[in-house]
């Protein structure tokens, strides 16, 4: 054992026993590292490599701040810098696999931007979202981005209030940036592919199932715009009893189709992986009525091309939407329109 490594783990041990009831310093930090104070500072706020401090020396510190159980008191590095680099992010589920990516790669992408991510999951309630939105101000976060809110629109204006940026992400709005997935071509696109199947199949044609989502939302609103299309140019009139948007739930799904028992073939366009719990709840319940149904759904999941009579879903691309909407942080558009980003049809 050499003696440089001597010194460095009696300098560790002597500070673990006269600092054991007080948090550690970038002092505490820079006096093991054998370093400046500077240096340690450069180090935990990752401008170290333009300081042009070497990858020993950094290596170094971050060990030393490791073992020292050192963390970085964000609120007062905010106060002496102009930028917190945090990024927050108000999230309405964490029950599928779209707002889970989201989710992850939102962090994933933060970190290797430098920035430090703060996501908070709100239930799709409005007024949570707001007092999420106050207290990821109060952290003073240079960015809140809104993903799926209820209410961006509002969000923005408390934004606004403090000098924050704001950003929409899956649902638009009207006064701050968005970035969403092209959901009518989407659903134009999964639409047609269960009219297809319906008819290579079945030998049916006529008019599909909507299940899932709320008329009010924009997401629906567009994919309805979609599936309304397909249906248009193929010459089939759609029932208004055939729209069933009373919520994402699946057990919301479950109970329109309650009392649905086809006497012939059928075709449904399933609007979340959410509602499809409760398409696939009523359909496991058909016995061999079950055969007569083809169904899709907008939103993926790789489980899904196990379930019998599922044709196709929609893979909304969420790399490309975070990448979109990290090309926005900092900057200052000149208009508010939303950017759509493509989406995949997954036939199976």
């Amino acid at each position: 054992m050499g003696l440089q490594k001597v010194t460095f783990d009696r300098a560790c041990k002597a500070l673990n026993e006269t600092n054991s009831s007080k948090r550690p310093t970038i002092y505490d930090l820079a006096k093991i590292a054998e370093t400046s104070p500077t240096a340690v500072s450069s180090v935990i706020n990752g401008s170290w490599k333009k300081r042009r401090i070497s990858e020993k020396l950094a290596q170094r510190i971050l060990k030393v701040a490791e073992e020292q159980g050192y963390a970085v008191n964000m609120q007062a590095s905010a106060l002496r810098k102009d930028r917190s680099n945090i990024v927050g992010m108000i999230m309405p589920k964490y029950d599928n696999r779209f707002f889970g990516a989201i989710a992850e790669q939102f962090e994933a992408l933060a970190r290797a931007n430098n920035m430090f991510p703060v996501i908070t999951c709100t239930q799709r309630d409005p007024e949570l979202e707001v007092e999420a939105a106050r207290e990821l101000l109060s952290y003073q976060v240079d960015c809140l981005i809104s993903t799926g809110a209820t209410d961006p629109d509002r969000i923005t204006a408390l934004c606004a209030a403090n000098g924050v940026q704001s950003l929409n992400l899956d649902l638009p709005g009207h006064d701050a940036p968005s970035v969403i997935s092209d959901n009518g071509n989407a659903a134009y696109a999964l639409t047609n592919l269960i009219l297809d199947r319906c008819k290579a199949d079945l030998g049916w044609e006529g008019p599909l199932r909507f299940v899932g989502g709320r008329l009010s939302d924009n997401n629906t609103a567009a994919r309805l715009d979609g599936f309304f299309r397909a249906h248009n140019e193929r010459g089939i009139d759609v029932p208004d009893d055939h729209i069933m948007a009373a919520g994402y739930s699946a057990n919301s799904a479950a109970g329109r189709l309650a009392d649905l028992r086809p006497d012939g073939p059928m075709g449904i366009f399933v609007n979340s992986t959410i509602s499809l719990e409760g398409v696939v709840r009523w359909h496991s319940g058909l016995g061999e009525a079950a055969a007569q149904v083809r169904y899709g759904c907008f939103d993926w999941d790789p489980f899904g091309s196990y379930l019998p009579g599922n044709v196709g879903m929609v893979e909304q691309d969420v790399p490309a939407m975070l990448e979109a909407l990290f090309g926005l942080i900092g900057k200052k558009p000149k208009q508010v329109d939303p950017i759509r980003i493509p989406c995949h049809l997954r036939p199976f």
